[in-house]
């Protein structure tokens, strides 16, 4: 699979129309599906391509988590007090390059948002989840989905839980049912969605705007002409190419988590009308070590014997700190007290030893470092201290009974999955810019074809993706529409 940018077809050279529409949409998974219903709600006449044979995209593979607050109705329901300020707060300082903008938007219209949603016809249970997991086991609709109760950012702003889970039991496809909704709400407002139909190029007109693109369909080809284009056809987790050139580390071993048609076209397509990109070598990558949450009182070392990252933390923020270390190896030392075993099984058990020197000695760790580390750590611990990490004090507990046991977390031994965090640059209007920082007029870029406040997998929240996909969608959508006739 290549990494080209696709050329682009000038205005002059198309012969014939297949369609003109005031907006088109290339995809319809979460942000695609939101600009869309967005766009023709406003009054604008819209058209969607969708490659695939149904709706979805990788929205259609997520677990349902969409991250939101201020004080929605779950978060009420719950007692968890909440404001769009202690949110903003929240997502600036866990952001290495934060967008104050689209930042404070995203805070201040939570709420709103989140009423959206509900309006497409289901509703998040007004429950919460209390223990620490990648998401919750029922249908709990809350629980904390990031580094909220995480030092430093408990004492930068005050916590509370916003990762709101789509009421479907299990890991995955809860977000799928948000997407039928929106194809169906898509379909009350007559806008056509097209599957298997894949854009091939964007079209031009003499001062560089986009004014359509041309498509394919099996051996039927033909162009479309269009006022806006919005661009939302995913990721590139699934082009080894460009994975290999931006994010080598998911080149390495981890599973990716994206659809057939995550391979970057939505982002190429947007680079050949002159745009700019941003955050493409951030990955989301992750191999958890809970639940059970118990195990986190154990602490983890790279192969040199020395804590890194603060057991507590959200599973893709240690795992981006593993892969710092060298050769990305760590482990996670729990003593008998404390042992239990993974719920999800993606950090093998290495084995257990009688002393800390016979693990040191089996695990390649230098003689005496991980003793000293674990006399620090467990000296502290019995104090309810962490003075090097700062760890929550409810997995805080001293690792001081043999024997010991090892869990591998290192890359190519433990079962890390990923998925790339880039995209084109975009304004708070779903605008998609130039390298200058001026747009470019008619495109318009959301869900994963474009970088919003997703930076990065430290700072990862669950439900980020989907809520930036749906909300920035939504904006996209209703800019491209401003000034259309409703006639």
């Amino acid at each position: 699979m290549s990494a080209a940018i696709p050329e682009t077809v000038a205005v002059q050279d198309v012969t014939e129309w297949s369609d003109e529409v005031d907006v088109l949409v290339i995809g319809f998974g979460m942000g695609g599906g939101c600009a869309a219903v967005s766009a023709a709600e406003a009054g604008a006449r819209v058209l969607a391509l969708e490659r695939a044979a149904s709706a979805g995209g990788t929205t259609a593979m997520a677990g349902g988590h969409f991250y939101l607050g201020g004080g929605t109705a779950v978060q009420e329901a719950t007692g968890h007090a909440d404001s769009a300020d202690e949110m903003y707060k929240y997502l600036m300082a866990v952001s290495p390059d934060p967008d104050p903008e689209k930042i404070r938007l995203y805070c201040d219209g939570s709420v709103d948002h989140f009423n959206w949603l509900e309006a497409l016809g289901f509703q998040f249970e007004r429950s919460f989840y209390p223990e620490k997991a990648v998401i919750q086991p029922n249908t709990e609709g809350l629980m904390f989905t990031g580094n909220e109760l995480v030092w430093p950012y408990r004492d930068q702003a005050v916590p509370a839980p916003r990762g709101h889970k789509v009421p479907k039991p299990g890991d995955t496809g809860g977000a799928g049912m948000v997407v039928d909704l929106l194809a169906r709400r898509a379909d009350e407002l007559g806008v056509p969605i097209r599957y298997e139909t894949g854009a091939t190029a964007l079209i031009l007109d003499e001062e560089g705007a986009v004014v359509g693109a041309t498509w394919k369909r099996f051996a039927e080809t033909g162009a479309i002409r269009a006022k806006s284009v919005i661009i939302a056809a995913g990721g590139f987790v699934m082009n080894p190419a460009m994975v290999a050139e931006y994010t080598p580390k998911l080149a390495e071993k981890p599973f990716v988590l994206g659809s057939t048609y995550d391979d970057g076209l939505g982002i190429r397509l947007g680079v050949s009308a002159g745009a700019g990109t941003r955050n493409m070598n951030q990955i989301f990558v992750t191999a958890p070590v809970y639940p059970p949450s118990g195990l986190l009182t154990g602490i983890i070392v790279n192969k040199n014997g020395e804590r890194f990252v603060a057991e507590d933390s959200y599973h893709s923020r240690t795992s981006g700190f593993v892969m710092d270390q060298p050769d990305s190896a760590a482990y996670l030392i729990v003593d008998s007290e404390h042992m239990d075993r993974p719920t999800l099984p993606l950090t093998p058990f290495i084995d257990g030893w009688e002393t800390v020197a016979e693990m040191e000695a089996a695990l390649g760790i230098p003689a005496g470092n991980l003793e000293k580390t674990l006399q620090r750590y467990n000296e502290h611990a019995a104090r309810g201290e962490d003075p090097d990490f700062h760890k929550y004090p409810k997995y805080l507990a001293a690792q001081g009974t043999g024997p010991w046991g090892a869990f591998d977390l290192t890359l190519g031994k433990a079962i890390y999955a990923g998925f790339t965090l880039g995209g084109l640059r975009t304004d708070a209007d779903g605008r998609v810019l130039a390298e200058s920082g001026e747009p470019i007029s008619g495109l318009y870029a959301a869900g994963a074809s474009a970088s919003n406040i997703a930076q990065d997998g430290k700072g990862y929240s669950s439900g980020t993706r989907l809520g930036e996909a749906s909300f920035f969608g939504r904006r996209a959508g209703s800019h491209a529409s401003a000034g259309v006739s409703t006639g």
